[in-house]
């Protein structure tokens, strides 16, 4: 189990910035929420009527943002705890009010084929629709806004303060973003007329009608593709396989740039059999040329218990991919590795070098290998 906190301390450490993969880093960044005077406010709710539900008898109201499809009695929310029924209708209470507000590199995403080097906006609110077991950000995605600190932070003033911090992009990123879909889908709007890339990492666990509503504004999508069994997505992750593959499917059909991100945990995803057929799955059904990283592990919130991902592991899952003939697997937060490097798969040449969060265009110009010119997929250019 993880470790057991009061709700005053869990707030507490929401605010002071405990998010695992927004802290620090080489760039300067906005802090998380501390409780200051014109900064974020402690329990900072905005209401606004919800998007994709149905009006069902005796008062119910029934989400039709993702799969769980949560019926919810008057005054109650759903699991993700953003969504609330009032008066027959759903409203969020997860609008223009993140908790989470940072510069990162958008390598930190991770995103390697989009404007490399790059400084992206990063984006939350509290709340999440599932329940991994191994969450890096679980003192967020399990809190509702209620509990954290939070900015006030309308999608003008949102795409004002990107642009202020000279950053190229806007990343709904760290928590869930299904769960704050109408601000997402706002932010991105307003980026198209502002030559800012809207991106979005997310575990893809959203109905296919939002999701096509999201492919019309975003420019990018990271997709926690996070095991490739049923049994895994019961236990580990409170979902199912299914609903993430129809979703990476959906993202390729509007021909949405999309990077696939796999944590591999030990004895419960990384056997090479169940990695290979996932590798096979994503050359056959999204193409070759989607990149895939494969993350280490760490023990955090209820799977403290287990050790950290072998490097040989990732290894092996790499070349498993590559064994499958994907252009593009990364061994992606093992510092030094040179499995973080993009290679050209047309003639091998080291276009792309990584180093920690450092980034080193070598060998690229155009979208093309500057040996052999073979293409390469990604943004590398601003809209």
């Amino acid at each position: 189990m993880g470790e057991r906190i009061d709700r005053r301390d869990f707030a507490r450490r929401v605010g002071a910035g405990v998010l695992a993969s927004a802290g620090g880093g080489l760039l300067p960044c906005l802090s998380f929420a501390t409780p200051t005077t014109g900064g974020p406010r402690m329990g900072l709710v905005s209401r606004r009527r919800a998007a994709y539900f149905s009006r069902l008898e005796n008062g119910l109201v029934r989400c039709d943002l993702c799969p769980h499809r949560c019926r919810i009695e008057a005054g109650r929310r759903g699991l993700c705890g953003v969504r609330e029924s009032v008066d027959g209708s759903l409203e969020t209470v997860a609008y223009a009010n993140p908790c989470a507000l940072n510069i990162d590199p958008i390598e930190k995403k991770p995103f390697y084929h989009v404007l490399p080097g790059t400084k992206t906006l990063s984006v939350a609110t509290a709340g999440c629709n599932l329940r991994c077991k191994s969450c890096l950000n679980w003192e967020a995605s399990l809190a509702r806004p209620e509990e954290t600190f939070n900015y006030e932070l309308p999608p003008a003033e949102t795409v004002t303060r990107a642009e202020a911090y000279r950053c190229r992009s806007i990343a709904s990123s760290y928590v869930e973003p299904v769960v704050f879909i109408e601000y997402m889908l706002d932010v991105a709007r307003l980026c198209r007329d502002r030559r800012l890339l809207h991106l979005m990492h997310s575990a893809g666990y959203i109905n296919r009608a939002p999701l096509e509503d999201i492919c019309q504004v975003i420019d990018a999508a990271c997709i926690d593709l996070k095991g490739f069994s049923d049994e895994f997505y019961r236990d580990l992750v409170g979902g199912e396989l299914r609903p993430v593959l129809e979703a990476l499917t959906t993202l390729k059909e509007h021909d949405v740039h999309t990077e696939v991100v796999n944590l591999l945990i030990p004895g419960k995803n990384d056997d090479p059999h169940t990695l290979r057929a996932m590798c096979r799955w994503v050359r056959q059904e999204l193409g070759a040329e989607v990149p895939v990283h494969f993350y280490r592990f760490y023990p955090r919130y209820r799977l403290k218990s287990l050790p950290p991902t072998p490097v040989p592991t990732l290894e092996r899952a790499r070349a498993i991919a590559m064994e499958e003939e994907l252009d593009y697997a990364y061994i992606a937060n093992v510092p030094e590795h040179p499995g973080k490097h993009t290679y050209c798969p047309g003639c091998g040449e080291l276009l792309i070098r990584r180093v920690g969060l450092i980034t080193e265009v070598v060998a690229l110009a155009d979208g093309r290998c500057t040996k052999c010119e073979h293409a390469i997929k990604g943004i590398w250019r601003p809209t």
